[in-house]
């Protein structure tokens, strides 16, 4: 195994975030050269031997028990939802990996239905990379209305969510605050890798965005997961100006690795009339593209 790994990665990068009086500590030992705590600490804190945990975050061990992984949780003091990632992890350590390429993914006839339904709101389907499989009118509108609207229908072209925000200016300028999108993003991103260690197509994505996004590269290197649920942001459209909404992930029964993203504005706000006024707009270029075929760039 070649370093690691990405159980070991995330057991570094948790250790260190804490310091020793952040668990009840003394600092009596020598000069720290690097943040947080030292191995043997939370060896000691967790209650095993530390070359078990030594071999553990070097990659070198994969049979961690449910319950060894519970101590070295509590002692980390992760959340619910980094527990759920290090339990993943671990489980992947144990697996024989498999190289296989997997196929584009595919929109089922209930998923399209589901999109249509919800045409009064801006909405999109994405898959497990984040990659977009379909969106309605509005929802292109809002959040991609600079590239083709039909681009998702053809897996080669398919826009990426997670790539267009660090690497299409125009997304960049779509956020008002830029940063905390790109945080959620990335914690979402860190709980599908390790729901798929192994996928190559997500691996392919995660090292263009490390080699081309200094900013990504920071955060990735946090180690934080979290889920993208639900949140508000405001955005500055190029077409009506400042808006809020809540961007709503919603799980697809059917079709359990593939989500809708719904963004809604509450009754009567600015935002809903924004809305209101993007939808006018955006039906009419629709019809104009389609009629004269005008090229529209996309951004894979």
């Amino acid at each position: 195994m070649d370093g690691p790994g990405p159980l070991g990665d995330f057991l570094q990068a948790r250790r260190a975030l804490l310091r020793p009086e952040d668990v009840g500590l003394r600092d009596l030992g020598p000069r720290r050269r690097v943040a947080g705590l030292r191995r043997e600490e939370l060896a000691r804190l967790a209650g095993v031997s530390v070359s078990y945990y030594t071999r553990l975050e070097q990659g070198l061990s994969r049979g961690a028990s449910a319950e060894v992984l519970e101590a070295i949780a509590s002692a980390l003091r992760l959340d619910g939802h980094e527990r759920e990632h290090l339990n993943r992890l671990a489980g992947a350590a144990r697996r024989t990996p498999r190289a296989r390429r997997p196929r584009p993914e595919r929109l089922a006839d209930e998923t399209r239905d589901l999109l249509r339904a919800v045409d009064g709101v801006p909405a999109l389907v994405l898959g497990r990379r984040t990659d977009v499989l379909a969106w309605n009118t509005l929802g292109h509108a809002l959040l991609a209305g600079h590239l083709d609207f039909a681009s998702p229908d053809n897996p080669a072209e398919r826009p990426n969510t997670s790539r267009m925000l660090f690497l299409d200016p125009h997304c960049r300028e779509l956020y008002t605050d830029w940063d905390r999108k790109a945080r959620a993003v990335v914690g979402n991103l860190r709980i599908t890798v390790g729901r798929h260690p192994q996928d190559p197509l997500l691996a392919e994505l995660i090292g263009e965005l490390t080699m081309k996004s200094p900013e990504f590269v920071k955060l990735w290197g946090d180690h934080r997961v979290a889920p993208c649920d639900a949140a508000s942001y405001e955005l500055h459209h190029p077409v009506v100006g400042p808006v809020t909404v809540t961007q709503q992930t919603l799980s697809i029964a059917r079709s359990p690795e593939q989500v809708l993203i719904v963004c809604t504005t509450p009754t009567g706000s600015p935002a809903e009339e924004a809305l209101a006024l993007l939808r006018q707009t955006s039906n009419g270029q629709v019809r104009g593209a389609d009629n004269v075929g005008s090229p529209v760039r996309t951004l894979r």
